[in-house]
């Protein structure tokens, strides 16, 4: 029973571990069984810090590096250079990777009380879109960080289908089901038969009749967020002195976690700097300026998300933007959150549709629409989604776990 099943997430992971005939998650954090999936190179204390103790770190103002959404490096040019993490060090983003799954390990060994070599890793059905060889190596990069922390049998599921097997084992009838797993980085969709018949069968190939997915998800929703908002503030969308908008490729950094870094250089910062006499008004320059001089990039980014994530609770809110300058707030409610990510919404409707056509099912056949992810909590979203399935019931799964349970479900078949 050396085994563990390991759900590394865009924004948050999770580590599934067999407990007698069945699956238990880990708790990583105090009692949370989900750890945002975030690394904080400390460079006050030559330490790391993980999850939420990470992004504490960062708030609390300590000198160093703080890293989100390292998933999305996977599969894209910059994993096998290297990024400062402080303190005058470096790192390739491969080994930041490794760093974070090491943690995971090491937390899996500390409840399962022995090492475990043996592990299933959760893969989007896509890591990168429309491109076969990017998306082949963004799974073998994985793969090497996993070796490099010390699992030697080594398989992987979809995450989608692996939510899919956290359902089936509620059910007392079979069914047709799309699965909707939208989490940080990807929006994964699995048209799958399920049942209690067909669960106990360990090749589940043919129930599997479509996958789809596009890389658009919960940062994305927060990057718009941002645009629409906070860096409008700072110049993004306006005219300047010359009559012509003012270059965004600034602005495009700044609203994308793991490109927040790059603004901060010397010869960056020089570049943004010579660029006041565009702005018309200077006050944008201002602030872009202290975003740059102050690091403020990830508090601001985390400012969107925060706003996201308030407005799908169910309620309008201010963005509080007293860290770049004293009483500036933004106020920002539903119909902003659903205009500004319009595009997106569309995709991933579209996404949906496309995994039912490629099945050759009728939208009407489907039996169920289960919404796993973080992003399914967006109402607006999963209401979208619904409206496409009119006849499918719409279940909700536990959006942060139901893929661990069921890559653990998968860990077990395999490796018992």
């Amino acid at each position: 029973m050396s085994f563990c099943a390991i759900d590394f997430g865009t924004s948050n992971s999770a580590v599934a571990l067999p407990e007698h005939a069945g699956i238990r998650l880990a708790t990583l954090e105090g009692t949370h069984s989900t750890m945002p999936t975030a690394v904080f190179f400390n460079a006050d204390e030559n330490s790391q810090a993980f999850g939420r103790a990470a992004i504490a770190a960062y708030i609390d103002g300590y000198d160093g590096r703080l890293m989100r959404s390292l998933k999305s490096i996977l599969g894209s040019p910059l994993l096998e250079s290297a990024t400062d993490i402080g303190g005058g060090r470096s790192m390739r983003y491969l080994d930041v990777i490794a760093t974070f799954l090491r943690q995971l390990k090491h937390t899996a060994e500390q409840h399962a009380r022995h090492p475990i070599e043996r592990v299933v890793l959760g893969r989007p059905v896509f890591f990168v879109d429309d491109d076969p060889a990017s998306d082949a190596a963004a799974q073998r990069s994985l793969t090497e960080a996993a070796r490099q922390v010390g699992f030697k049998d080594i398989e992987f599921q979809f995450e989608p289908i692996a939510a899919a097997f956290d359902y089936e084992s509620r059910l007392e009838t079979e069914q047709l089901v799309l699965v909707a797993d939208i989490g940080g980085g990807t929006s994964d969709f699995s048209l799958v038969r399920v049942g209690p018949q067909r669960m106990r069968q360990l090749e589940r190939k043919s129930d599997v009749l479509a996958h789809h997915g596009v890389h658009v998800a919960g940062t994305d929703f927060d990057r718009r967020v941002e645009m629409a908002t906070i860096l409008r503030e700072m110049g993004y969308k306006t005219i300047g002195t010359d009559a012509r908008e003012i270059p965004n490729g600034v602005y495009f950094d700044l609203a994308t976690w793991h490109l927040i870094n790059t603004i901060y250089g010397p010869k960056r910062s020089a570049e943004i700097r010579l660029m006041r006499h565009l702005y018309a008004d200077p006050i944008h320059h201002d602030r872009l300026m202290r975003t740059v001089t102050q690091r403020l990039g990830h508090a601001l980014a985390g400012c969107a998300e925060d706003a996201k994530i308030a407005v799908a609770a169910g309620s309008a809110t201010r963005i509080d933007l007293e860290l770049l300058e004293e009483d500036l707030s933004l106020a920002f409610d539903e119909h902003g959150l659903i205009e500004s990510t319009r595009e997106e919404t569309q995709r991933i409707v579209a996404a949906a549709t496309h995994t039912a056509r490629a099945a050759g099912v009728a939208p009407q056949a489907i039996d169920a629409l289960y919404f796993t992810g973080g992003s399914t909590g967006l109402r607006f979203l999963s209401n979208a989604l619904a409206a496409a399935f009119p006849n499918a019931l719409p279940v909700a799964g536990d959006r942060l776990a139901s893929v661990a349970t069921g890559l653990g479900i998968h860990a077990r078949r395999i490796f018992s």
